[in-house]
């Protein structure tokens, strides 16, 4: 896909100039990593290099070349040939359904980062969700080293040699977890543990742990070996402080929310990508080489744009020799995605984009008066957009299905024509998104002698998850029985089909592809997840998982499989938390992995369902809006622009003890103008009634925010992704 190239700036037209004088030779090492591969940026065209993947990230070592790639680890000496260097590292399988049977595609799985020891450049570190590995051969073996914590997830590593208890120069690996902070460990030794260390790194207010971090960079600096790193989700810039094992902050940007990423530190400063474009700290008093820690400022560098713009396609990374750089020495630049977070990576993110309406259950507009009612409240409160259930959470149609495959398995329950349904629509100017509820389904699990059914591997039957109620029974009126206690079982109104089922997939997908065809603009995918309650959740067997299979590689390839199967766009609704942190290991929702097979994603940031503390900090009134405002930010970040975020905003009343002290319609439209100022790419209103009073008419970019808040007073109703300060 082509891309708009930027308007260039006076210091822009300046470099130019500069790069342009400068002799071929010298303009040869100038490289760029795309969406589809490895380019040589030369003259005025893009030479192709390497077609295989995403190109994450280009390093060189005095021998090679290597490049972080959506396939792995490729190592080059001359850029002319290329050879896998993956062995040891976890392989994901993607399970592809076809006419004539099943196939499988075997990747390596998403290597989150790749750093290079400064001065043994033989040793690598690397990691995936699950864990951090170590080369010590340039990439021809790798190790686990394992994850510093019990839940997955991995955003940076960096190597090195760091002195230790001894004040012997001893090889240390860094890693940062998506919520609890830094780690380190020493590998050589006989028991290495991942220590934390999280020490002088910012706090989201309320949470225990540090904000993520975004990257970790080992330089040496004067013959001391030194780790700089950054965060993902705030602007801010830290040095360690290797002897207090603590972090001193050398940066902080204005934004209350921003993104610094891909360091790259020169003998002049940090460069780094930010939404802003790219930019360079540079520090305050003595030369950076010095390697102290005092502050300075960060500020656009422009330098390199025009070159850049050769790119053929979405730019990821780059590598730019030193002839290039200005005295800055050879700079490796990723994450570059960032420059122009105005573009989405995908297919029909222009048409789904800015849709704003209410959720509706079906029995509320099978008559014309219903739904006449519910389009008047669209239009009274300024909304475009209705979500309709037609597939429910217990599996029933809510359509008059024609599809002999989907009359073949479906219920087929009250509901409306679709054809008159979807005319009054368009007439109306409505979006229709068509929400089906995927893997939880009752009227599924139980058919065709319960093939499709989640298994209970213990008691041999259809899994469903229960807890444990303890029942006391009182004495026997004659006094001859004591009081006693008994524990029954309570089971949970679900019922969940394998998620590893292409079976499953293709009746599923099959709904979705006769609601397009009939009319719907949309498809909105819920429960796109595994089960995640009950005691006996370890009971719950997958009689469809296929050999190297886990649970993203089970959502990963039936989104993969709708996506080319359905002509329109795809959206997915995923629980708040998996929106805000990088992590989806309970319920396989991992964000940044499913992102690039749909056009939108949809988290429920409802404030009722985070802990009642989380954000609460004073003024207390102020926690929907700040939800709304760094979760519609953090999720966006986190799907890499491959989706659009439109969050469902809470239209209900929760009986949980915060919305006993605040909800009404000010709660109501504070997440409306989170989402404004943050992202402002569309939302959506719950309310599993159907009732909307709580609702006010929609605001536009230009309403003022009417209450007392420091993040709506820096942004001042623009979007901070879309117009980055």
């Amino acid at each position: 896909m082509k891309l708009p190239r930027p308007f260039l700036t006076a210091a822009a037209t300046a470099a130019l100039a500069l790069l342009v004088s400068a002799p071929l030779h010298a303009r040869t090492e100038f490289l760029a990593g795309t969406v589809s591969g490895l380019y040589r940026l030369a003259a005025s065209q893009a030479v192709s290099l390497w077609k295989g993947g995403e190109v994450r990230k280009i390093m060189k070592t005095p021998d090679a070349w290597y490049i972080l790639t959506s396939a792995g680890v490729f190592r080059s000496a001359d850029l002319a040939a290329f050879e896998e260097r993956n062995s040891g590292l976890p392989v994901k399988t993607i399970k592809i359904p076809g006419p004539e049977g099943k196939t499988f595609a075997r990747e390596v799985q998403e290597l989150k980062d790749l750093e290079i020891h400064p001065l043994k450049p033989e040793i690598m570190v690397t990691a995936t969700k699950d864990a951090v590995y170590l080369t010590r051969d340039g990439g021809l073996n790798w190790k686990s080293l394992g994850l510093s914590a019990a839940t997955a997830g991995a955003k940076a590593v960096a190597v090195g040699d760091f002195t230790n208890s001894a004040g012997v120069p001893a090889l240390t690996v860094f890693m940062s977890h998506p919520i609890y902070g830094i780690s380190w460990k020493y590998p050589d030794s006989g028991s290495a543990a991942w220590t934390d260390m999280n020490g002088g790194l910012e706090k989201v207010p309320t949470i225990k742990w540090p904000d993520e971090v975004s990257d970790l960079a080992v330089v040496v600096q004067n013959g001391k070996t030194v780790l700089y790193a950054s965060q993902t989700f705030m602007p801010r810039l830290y040095r360690l402080d290797w002897t207090a094992r603590s972090f001193v902050q050398i940066w902080k940007g204005a934004a209350p929310a921003d993104t610094v990423d891909g360091l790259s530190v020169t003998p002049q400063g940090i460069v780094f990508s930010a939404p802003s474009g790219i930019r360079e700290f540079r520090q305050a008093g003595e030369p950076f080489s010095q390697g102290s820690a005092s502050a300075g400022t960060a500020e656009q560098l422009p330098l390199w744009d025009p070159q850049l713009m050769l790119a053929p396609e979405q730019l990821l990374s780059a590598w730019i020799a030193e002839s290039w750089t200005g005295g800055r020495g050879p700079v490796s630049l990723s994450e570059l995605w960032l420059r122009q977070p105005e573009q989405v990576i995908t297919p029909h993110w222009k048409t789904a984009n800015g849709k704003k309406g209410n959720y509706l259950p079906v029995h509320q507009v099978v008559s014309s008066d219903g739904y006449d009612a519910h389009l008047k409240t669209l239009k009274d409160n300024g909304l475009n957009m209705l979500v309709v259930d037609m597939k429910d959470d217990i599996g029933t149609l809510r359509y008059d299905a024609k599809d002999p495959l989907v009359l073949k398995k479906a219920r087929v329950g009250r509901g409306i024509q679709l054809e008159p349904f979807t005319a009054k629509a368009k007439e109306n100017g409505i979006w229709l998104v068509a929400r089906i509820v995927v893997f939880k389904d009752k009227s599924l699990a139980s058919w065709g002698g319960q093939r499709y059914a989640v298994w209970d591997s213990k008691e041999n039957k259809p899994w469903q998850g229960y807890e444990n109620i303890v029942k006391k029974i009182p004495a026997s009126a004659d006094g001859s029985e004591a009081e006693k206690t008994e524990t029954v079982r309570k089971y949970y109104e679900e019922y969940w089909v394998d998620p590893y089922s292409e079976e499953v997939w293709e009746y599923n997908v099959a709904v979705a592809k006769e609601l397009i065809e009939r009319g719907f603009d949309e498809i909105q995918f819920d429960y796109i997840r595994f089960p995640t309650d009950g005691i006996n959740l370890s009971q719950a067997g997958y009689r469809w998982q296929d050999k190297g299979m886990d649970k993203e590689s089970a959502l990963m390839s039936f989104l993969s499989y709708a996506r080319k199967e359905i002509n329109a766009p795809v959206s997915i609704d995923i629980y708040g938390a998996n929106g805000w942190y990088r992590t989806g290991a309970r319920t396989g929702q991992d964000v940044e992995l499913l992102a690039r097979y749909v056009d939108i994603i949809c988290p429920m940031f409802y404030p009722s369902h985070f802990e009642q503390g989380f954000l609460a900090q004073s003024p207390a009134e102020e926690r929907p809006y700040r939800i709304y405002y760094y979760g519609s930010y953090r999720n966006t970040i986190i799907a890499r622009k491959h989706a659009i975020v439109r969050p469902w905003a809470q239209a209900f009343y929760l009986n949980v003890s915060y919305d006993r002290a605040w909800y009404n319609q000010d709660y109501v439209q504070r997440q409306v103008f989170g989402t404004r100022d943050s992202v402002d790419r569309g939302y959506m209103y719950w309310n599993n009634s159907g009732r909307y009073g709580d609702l006010r008419p929609d605001i536009s970019a230009e309403t003022s925010y009417p209450w007392p808040s420091p993040e709506a007073a820096f942004s001042k109703g623009r979007a901070i992704f879309s117009n980055p300060k």
